[in-house]
This record gives C-alpha cells, structure tokens and sequence, in this order.
C-alpha cells in the first residue's frame, strides 16, 4: 500500500470544510436512517474500489449493531432476500448514479427510488451518493489508504 499523495485537507481547508458541512447535513438533517446511509455508502464505495470508504463504512456498520453477514452481503445485494424493497431501491439507485455514465440513471431505476421515497428523500438520498462518490474519488486520486490516515488526517467527516 503507497502512503497518501497529499494532506488535501490542509491544503485546501475551506473546500473540504464545505464537503465536510454537507456530510453532517446529509447525517442529521435528513432524518435518514443511519444504516440505509450507511450501506449506500458503502455500495459506491465497494463500486468505486476505495479501500479507504470501504474501511470507514464497514466499521460504521459494525459501530450501528449491523452483522457481518449483512454489510458483506452489500456487495451481492440483487441476489439476497435480505434487503427490504425500500433498501433495494436505494441500492439500485446508489449503483445507478455512481454509474451515471451507464444509462444516465434509468427511469425504471428513479421509479422504484420514487416509490419509496419522497421527493425530498430522493434528492437527500441522491446527496448522499453523489458525496461519497466525490469523496471517493478524493481519495482514490490524492490518496487514502487504510493504516496511512489519509482522509482522516486531511480532514473529519
């Protein structure tokens, strides 16, 4: 594993600040379930390949009471029984916004988020994906490594 590119967070402290105060928004201002964010983000993460997130959201997971089985089984999720229909949905629209490039974020896909979520939800819940994308590719790019801070050692989230 590389040690981290650049400390970006001291680097650019006012940027990441406005990262950072859209996270804690997005955390408690939504009246989202902590776990469905969690799992959201941890699907683009696993998506994205960010070892980091992915070591972060794990944890958050386990931290919330989540088992093994069932953050493991976020990777497989289409082909578990496990997810509600209201999960499902988020999963399904997680994959297809972090893939945007990849059909544009179907109809199909945005009618099922739909039906389970409000108007505000969705826009919430497209928040929180587009975030962990961003901050994914932050650290996938300038680099943050599990063991090496990064992230962690640029800014809090």
């Amino acid at each position: 594993m590389s040690e981290p590119r650049l400390k970006y967070g001291q680097l650019a402290p006012e940027g990441l600040a406005k990262m950072t105060a859209l996270e804690h928004y997005l955390n408690t201002g939504t009246g989202l379930d902590p776990v469905l964010l969690g799992f959201v983000r941890l699907r683009a993460s696993l998506m994205n390949g960010c070892e980091y997130c992915i070591h972060l959201h794990t944890a958050e997971l386990r931290k919330l009471n989540e088992t093994t089985e069932w953050i493991a089984g976020v990777e497989g999720w289409r082909g578990s029984e496990a997810y509600t229909k209201r999960e499902r949905a988020a999963l399904a629209w997680t994959e297809a916004v972090t893939n945007i490039q990849e059909g544009h974020a179907p109809d199909v896909v945005y009618d099922e988020v739909r039906a389970h979520f409000s108007e505000v939800d969705t826009v919430n819940l497209t928040l929180v994906i587009t975030t962990i994308n961003a901050w994914n590719r932050i650290a996938i790019s300038l680099g943050a490594y599990p063991g090496h801070g990064g992230a962690k050692d640029s800014v809090e989230r």
